[in-house]
């Protein structure tokens, strides 16, 4: 066996057998492989597909190209989270306190922003003090002692996946179903869960630009997902307009602590409780979507889960003060309000351009080593469909960048779209589907 003859196959639209995958995975993990030959292997996947069997058969090669973290001590139902990213979404800092505090376990490893997209490591490094970097033995601890950890990924977890992720987009391979699938899942697999819940977003500001990519994107993970033994539910969340007012690290981390405390933006609410109660339901611990909802509701209500968020903010070396009173975190020099230039309605808030101007302005990386700034970024007043005056405040700016203030406020002002035509009535959803 050799890699030109595995190149060949797939070339010419044959099936790849799983000795042949675990080869290319192998070897190009070891270096034995070149890029250039990779390259060829990924293109040829990219313009002719996979089937699903040689789509698990490529993810089950990459989790196991690494570390595999073991959560079994944790019981048999270990259940994980994961995003496929998006603008202002702080949905795992809100939901997984909320989980722990009903006594399912979480052990989570969050990865960074990149781009327009956030990440929650970042945001969780907006708490003075807050450690990510910790070592898996006190990761574990920290699971058995309190219920919870979030951590950044520390492992070296599926490394395979890093290589051929790098790897599609220096070719222009990125937009491939089965490539997306297996990358996502080739880490969850590693990370030690037997039960997943995926919130696949869908939107401009997402990586699945409409509902066909992200159903076909569903099927594939949850076809992995049972060929791997892992049960997987995937729901299908917009991601048009920014989730939630608060897009930037600091600010982030203000609203998704606000959240906890019981005040909710509402489209945060409803990703978070949709896929919290699936959570909960994978867990063993109750079938009916809607009681699981409640039972998140009550331990809002009741402050069960702030508290858990500040047991899991002091045991990981964070000052609660800051969580306690969030107006003492770190501000932007300027922070100046954008205003209505007429009245009318908000048609459209585009949140792929909020997350680009957030990232020009320092919230977000543009490359990997990037430093960001962690107190800037935008912090919206108002939502699609929501009836504006002229002269009403559309939103914040908060900046470091002194030059690049006009630009930003420009800017903000032609994402906010304004129409004076009466919008279609009905109640916004932002759960477009569930795939199980």
């Amino acid at each position: 066996m050799n890699i030109l003859e595995i190149i060949e196959k797939k070339r010419d639209k044959k099936e790849l057998n799983r000795k042949e995958i675990e080869f290319f995975i192998n070897g190009y993990t070891k270096g034995e492989i070149t890029d250039y030959q990779a390259a060829a292997l990924i293109m040829a996947i990219y313009i002719n597909g996979m089937t699903a069997e040689e789509t698990t058969n490529l993810t089950i090669a990459m989790s196991e190209s690494g570390d595999v973290l073991d959560l079994s001590k944790f019981g048999k139902n270990v259940v994980d989270k994961h995003s496929t990213g998006g603008v202002g979404d702080k949905v795992s800092i809100v939901l997984l306190p909320i989980i722990a505090s009903l006594g399912i376990p979480v052990a989570k490893m969050s990865g960074r922003g990149l781009g327009h997209t956030g990440g929650t490591a970042d945001k969780l490094e907006s708490i003075p003090g807050y450690k990510t970097d910790i070592d898996m033995d006190n990761f574990i601890k920290n699971v058995e002692n309190i219920g919870i950890s979030m951590i950044t990924q520390t492992m070296n977890l599926a490394p395979a996946d890093k290589k051929i992720y790098a790897l599609r987009d220096t070719i222009s391979c990125v937009g491939s179903i089965p490539l997306i699938a297996s990358s996502i899942m080739s880490k969850k697999i590693a990370s030690g869960a037997n039960k997943l819940v995926l919130d696949v977003t869908v939107g401009n500001g997402a990586f699945m630009k409409n509902k066909e990519q992200a159903n076909q994107l569903s099927r594939e993970m949850i076809e992995i997902g049972k060929l791997a033994g892992i049960e997987t539910v995937c729901v299908l969340t917009n991601m048009n307009e920014p989730l939630g007012y608060a897009v930037g690290n600091t600010l982030e981390v203000k609203e998704a602590i606000n959240a906890l405390k019981g005040d909710m933006p509402e489209d945060l609410k409803e990703v978070v409780l949709e896929c919290g109660s699936y959570m909960i339901k994978l867990a063993g611990l109750g079938n009916n979507i809607e009681e699981n909802k409640n039972k998140m509701l009550e331990n809002i209500k009741n402050g069960k889960a702030y508290k858990k968020f500040l047991e899991m903010v002091q045991n990981q070396g964070g000052e609660i003060s800051y969580i306690e009173d969030t107006e003492t975190l770190e501000k932007a020099k300027i922070i100046e309000p954008v205003y209505a230039e007429k009245d009318g309605i908000i048609e459209d808030i585009n949140a792929e351009d909020v997350g680009k101007l957030a990232c020009k302005m320092g919230a977000g990386r543009i490359k990997k080593g990037d430093i960001i700034d962690k107190a800037v970024g935008i912090v919206l007043n108002k939502k699609v469909e929501d009836v504006v005056k002229k002269g009403d405040i559309l939103g914040y700016i908060h900046i470091n960048k002194e030059e690049m203030l006009k630009e930003a406020r420009e800017k903000l002002l032609d994402i906010i779209k304004i129409s004076e035509k009466k919008l279609p009535t009905g109640k916004k959803c932002n759960i477009i589907a569930i795939h199980y």
